[in-house]
């Protein structure tokens, strides 16, 4: 380990201590966060200034920064699954209402497709305002190498169509699903713990004196995981630091420049969907001040960890008992919202791709039967997104090769995907909570009286 290095994790260590003491005085959380946000973005910033032509000294930096970043993301992790099952269980046990479950369900997925058709939309018409075209991309040893992964995992999922993506949802194995061994992972916690809570119920209903013991367990096991939870959100003003300070020192602005034109589109795009969201939560009844003023901190995580799935646990907290979401309903959309209608990953990504692709194929991109058809592709195809895992590039596995063009150009765009991905996940993370307020707005009535 270099001297620079060394002093690089020494002044590291010392703005965690002045978080620490930053947090011994009462701050509030959110301001902690800001606060860790601000200086990993100016520490970050400092390590390319001065290291910029040592990139082994940034890189040495960052392997140590990243266990407290990496160490927290996996903390989270770690979390989901028992969360996402316990809170299932106990939504279905306080409501007694199975009816009431699945409305709330049809309407968060309702909402999610919807807001995704819209993202494709925006997607189809911020790209054919900025001209883009994959015509002029250049590829070289690094795109070559990612086509050729691409290629053969594309092929992997290519013989996978709809039905058998929707099969993959449901569980096989409770087990597999608590190590989030299978890309569905997280909506076969969800049925199985629906299931789980139907039967306690059944249950509770032939032994009222079982459905007692029943009921006080799963509430124990509820306050544990909540307690959980709340130990490791302590930590996210740590988290925030060490994730920020590598996107800012890791970033490559030779590699930004070379498709600014790409990366200044695709913002704009995710811009107008999170007016979109405002837009929706205001005709919802919701003062949209007051909500991003709750909701940032879990937007500054996705957009730094490049998880939807790790920030379903502070989606939930926030949802819960800042936005007062009833909990099932916070739980069913932090939980499909990581997984279904992904409006950046599966809307706005390949709209934009296929659009940009049109051109070289002959097809016209602005054409109503070209446009027509890719929204109709992207709102089914963004239901079965979560049936092969992996995000924004399989969406595009899925969508591009119905409308009969080549996977490849994705490939083209590795040098800037991390800048693009970070907020297209903090896009998918808005919709999700903007489908649990709406749909709390709408149906909150219906789990409040069982659950009193």
């Amino acid at each position: 380990m270099s001297t620079y290095v060394i002093l690089n994790l020494a002044v590291f260590g010392a703005l965690i201590i002045l978080l620490a003491r930053f947090g011994r005085t009462q701050t509030r959380l959110s301001r902690r966060i800001l606060a860790g946000l601000v200086a990993g973005a100016l520490y970050g910033l400092a390590l390319q200034m001065f290291y910029g032509s040592a990139p082994d000294t940034i890189a040495g930096t960052l392997r140590w920064t990243d266990v407290v970043g990496s160490g927290y993301v996996n903390l989270l992790r770690l979390i989901i699954t028992p969360l996402v099952l316990v809170m299932m269980i106990a939504a279905v046990v306080r409501m007694g209402d199975i009816a009431a479950l699945g409305r709330i369900g049809a309407m968060v997925i309702g909402i999610l497709i919807g807001t995704t058709v819209i993202a494709a939309l925006v997607g189809i018409t911020v790209a054919n305002a900025f001209g883009l075209s994959a015509e002029g991309l250049t590829a070289g040893a690094r795109e070559l190498s990612r086509t050729e992964v691409l290629t053969s995992r594309y092929e992997e999922f290519a013989a996978l169509g709809l039905p058998e993506m929707l099969v993959r949802f449901i569980p096989s194995n409770i087990f597999l699903d608590l190590t989030e061994a299978r890309p569905t992972s997280i909506i076969g916690l969800v049925i199985f713990g629906i299931l789980a809570g139907v039967a306690a119920l059944a249950v509770a209903r032939e032994n009222p004196a079982r459905g007692e013991s029943i009921r006080g367990f799963v509430e124990t096991a509820q306050a544990i995981v909540l307690k959980l939870v709340h130990l490791v959100m302590a930590l996210t003003p740590y988290g925030i630091l060490a994730l920020i300070t590598r996107v800012v020192a890791g970033s490559n602005a030779a590699d930004i420049l070379n498709l600014i034109g790409f990366v200044a589109a695709s913002y704009l795009a995710i811009l107008i969907m999170f007016g979109v969201h405002a837009l929706l939560l205001v005709l919802g009844g919701t003062r949209i001040t007051d909500y991003f003023r709750h909701v940032w901190p879990v937007l500054a995580f996705a957009f730094t960890s490049r998880s939807s799935a790790a920030t379903i646990p502070l989606n939930v907290e926030t949802q819960v008992e800042a936005l007062k979401v009833p909990a099932p309903i916070a739980n069913l959309s932090a939980s499909f919202g990581a997984t279904i209608g992904q409006n950046g990953c599966a809307g706005i990504y390949p709209a934009m791709l296929a659009v940009m692709i049109a051109p070289s194929m002959g097809v016209d991109p602005t054409g109503f039967t070209f446009i027509a058809g890719l929204v109709a592709i992207i709102a089914i195809s963004s239901f079965g997104v979560a049936g092969v895992g992996g995000g924004a590039t399989f969406a595009a596995f899925i969508v591009l090769p119905v409308m009969g063009f080549p996977v490849t150009v994705a490939a083209l765009l590795i040098s800037i995907e991390p800048l693009i991905d970070m907020g297209r996940t903090a896009l998918n993370v808005n919709g999700s909570m903007t489908a649990g307020v709406l749909t709390g707005r709408f149906l909150g009535r219906s789990v409040e009286p069982a659950a009193a």
